[in-house]
């Protein structure tokens, strides 16, 4: 991380607002609502100190006028060895949604989730058709990029440039993509062209009100 050293206690409180904000509302939080975490009562405050660690190159503004937190630190907490996995947005346990790639930021994940020699990146999940594996509307997955994967594990998948989370089957000759739900909604999707694995789920990181 740039300049660790020149942060001061409200930039690291800034950047904990920052990540918390993109872990439990898959967003980074507003002026007002980080001039409310860090104690102060002007929102002019907290644009300071966002525009000193965009100075810092921690965070980065966006076209849009948001921003997103190019890196974040561990805090050292519990010395635990960590790596910065990008956020990249919402993807559907449900209906599938448009794949766009739209990076949030990047949060520490330990090692021991995503293990050195891979890549990986997290999605928050939108819709009940995973709630069987434990996979529920508003968690975060931790996804390792992969081509391939073995039968029944859960992959995010790409139908036509749009993407889901689901259980991955063989049939003859087609592959499907299961739901796990009890809302009889949800159906088997059907595979045979246009279908792209992106990775394989490794772990729900539950949303925390």
């Amino acid at each position: 991380m740039k300049n660790d050293k020149a942060l001061t206690p409200k930039h690291l409180a800034a950047i904990k607002s920052i990540r918390n904000s993109l872990v439990h509302k898959g967003r980074t939080p507003t002026v007002r609502e980080l001039m409310a975490a860090l104690g102060y009562k002007s929102p002019r405050s907290a644009q300071d100190v966002l525009e000193q660690l965009a100075g810092k190159g921690i965070i980065r503004k966006r076209p849009h006028g948001d921003y997103q937190l190019v890196t974040s630190p561990d805090f050292g907490v519990l010395h635990a060895q960590t790596v910065d996995v990008p956020l990249l947005g919402t993807i559907a346990a449900g209906a599938p949604i448009f794949a766009e790639e739209n990076l949030e930021g990047y949060i520490p994940v330990s090692t021991s989730l995503a293990k050195p020699g891979a890549q990986y990146f997290l999605l928050h999940v939108r819709g009940d058709s995973m709630v069987n594996a434990d996979i529920n509307d508003g968690d975060l997955v931790l996804v390792r990029q992969q081509p391939v994967a073995e039968e029944g594990q859960i992959v995010v998948a790409l139908i036509d440039g749009e993407a889901t989370v689901k259980e991955f089957r063989r049939g003859k000759g087609v592959m499907v993509l299961n739901p796990r739900s009890r809302n009889s909604e949800h159906k088997p999707i059907i595979v045979t062209e246009d279908f792209q694995i992106q990775g394989v789920v490794i772990s729900a990181i539950p949303k925390l009100e």
